[in-house]
């Protein structure tokens, strides 16, 4: 089979949540395009993107209630302005008034849903038309996510405690709901079509500039999600309808009890009856979405952990159960034969799971920070090949500067070394930090068919940016980048780098 490969570019990680905007959350604003064009002016091919699906617990873009409906914040208020939907006055009034550093959700989320609920009121016949148009076209995920989320709105999050009839999903409750909740259900139709209207926008004007967009999949979905309660016999459920058993990882040595993640698990033996339906539309989607998709937690196509429901507070009782492995790989293929995908296989991987992902021909991840831990690690940049694609860092590592300041004094002083930086100054930040720069520089230098730098990195910024610490509940995905900000970039620096390492992109190429 035919694999469709990257090319040899560079990319920017830059979550829509951070960018710049008026409404206190980054959104499809003219502030992304500009983004976009610095990018490409840059010499970058990709705009990495975290998920932009409904956000989950603690704002997490990770577990949302559902896998293919977007996140009505992003939506920009001035476009349904453009539409006339909301008067200028209005949109001028829902901007943010705070400081411009952080994501403020509880006001993004009032602010957004008032704005909406307006915008809503207003639907002429010729907006109602291509609202039907995109329902017609979704109505396989979209029908059931615009009831659910009405049903949710009155009976809470976890289906398991609604009515029998709707819980277990009964035609006859099914349409008698669909009567009751009736205006409702056109709301959140209509949320998904100015989501989805916007996104659509957005990327072409960013792929008109040279610059193609890396989304990103998580591997599970939310127990309390639209997904399981209408595709209940494709997960490991019991009677109740309550999971059986629950994802996570094993113990090691940085987490004695392991990791419970209380997502759901699949139940592949009954997916495969169906030909992995499921799996197969939500790629298929996202694909439509995106011009390449990271697939995280990929291991768990080949095999995943699996933790007893009852056990909340350790993993050890947990075991490994195979995955559907490169039957699944082979018909998502089959389905978008010219698709590019990374395979997230960070971690503990044993050497059959490691056969197994080397065997997808699927490009695997490096991250800078892993490669200094004392040993010949595969993440050093003199192991990168053609198969890889390079990271300074992820959204669940500390920023490069933050990094070099929590290493002990010997590792930092090898990894500087490693990397031709020499001199005094390691720790001044900034867009102009020396040390950051001749990371990223020898990452662009290396093997890997991808290098990508998260934003923070490019702007040499430290701790206080980052974006995400695993396992901790509070307190990330809120760092957001002002315009004025985003602006001071070293752009000759990095259209040099881009240049002289052979990934010249974007608007240059």
């Amino acid at each position: 089979m035919k694999i469709a490969k990257f090319e040899r570019a560079a990319g920017v990680l830059m979550p829509v949540s951070a960018l710049p905007s008026p409404y206190g959350i980054g959104c499809f604003s003219r502030d992304a395009e500009n983004f976009a064009e610095m990018a490409a002016d840059m010499g970058f091919s990709w705009w990495q993107v975290l998920p932009i699906t409904i956000l989950g617990a603690g704002n997490s873009p990770y577990s949302g209630s559902s896998a293919h409906a977007g996140n009505f914040l992003f939506i920009n208020p001035h476009s349904l302005a453009e539409e006339g939907l909301l008067t200028q006055e209005e949109a001028e009034r829902a901007k943010y008034g705070g400081q411009p550093y952080k994501v403020d959700y509880a006001f993004a989320r009032e602010n957004m849903t008032g704005v909406l609920r307006t915008a809503f009121g207003r639907i002429n016949p010729e907006i109602g038309k291509k609202i039907a148009e995109f329902a017609d076209k979704e109505s396989y995920w979209l029908d059931d996510y615009a009831l659910f989320m009405a049903l949710a709105g009155r009976f809470g999050f976890d289906w398991t405690k609604w009515e029998k009839g709707l819980a277990f999903r009964d035609p006859a409750a099914l349409a008698a709901a669909r009567k009751e909740f009736a205006a409702e259900i056109d709301y959140y139709v209509f949320e998904q079509y100015e989501f989805y209207r916007q996104w659509y926008e957005l990327k072409a004007k960013v792929n008109a500039r040279g610059v193609r967009i890396i989304g990103d999949l998580p591997f599970y979905v939310a127990t309390e999600s639209v997904d399981v309660w209408t595709n209940a016999s494709d997960f490991q459920l019991d009677k109740d309808g309550r999971p059986s058993a629950v994802a996570g990882v094993p113990p090691d040595a940085f987490a004695a009890q392991g990791q419970i993640w209380r997502n759901c698990l699949y139940d592949f033996a009954a997916m495969k009856k169906n030909g992995y339906r499921w799996w197969r539309k939500r790629i298929s989607h996202c694909l439509e979405m995106y011009d390449a998709l990271r697939l995280d937690h990929f291991r768990a196509f080949y095999n995943y952990f699996s933790i007893p429901a009852e056990d909340v507070d350790t993993a050890v009782n947990g075991h490994w159960e195979y995955g559907p492995g490169q039957e699944l790989i082979d018909l998502i293929r089959a389905d978008n034969p010219d698709a590019l995908f990374i395979a997230e296989d960070l971690g503990l991987i044993d050497p059959d799971c490691r056969k197994f992902i080397d065997g997808t021909g699927i490009p695997t991840m490096r991250v800078f920070q892993f490669a200094f831990d004392g040993t010949q690690s595969v993440h050093l940049p003199y192991f990168y090949d053609r198969t890889n694609v390079a990271y300074s860092g992820t959204h669940d590592n500390n920023t490069l500067l933050g990094w070099l300041y929590e290493m002990n004094p010997d590792a930092r002083d090898f990894a500087l070394k490693y990397c031709g930086f020499t001199g005094p100054g390691w720790g001044s930040g900034g867009p102009s930090c020396a040390s950051t720069k001749a990371i990223l520089r020898t990452i662009a230098a290396s093997s890997a068919v991808l290098a990508v730098f998260p934003v923070q990195d490019m702007l040499g910024y430290g701790a206080d940016t980052r974006m995400n610490i695993p396992g901790t509940a509070e307190g990330n995905w809120e760092y957001r980048l002002p315009y004025e900000l985003m602006m001071t970039v070293d752009r000759d620096f990095f259209l040099d780098v881009n240049n002289t390492y052979g990934r010249l992109g974007g608007s240059r190429r």
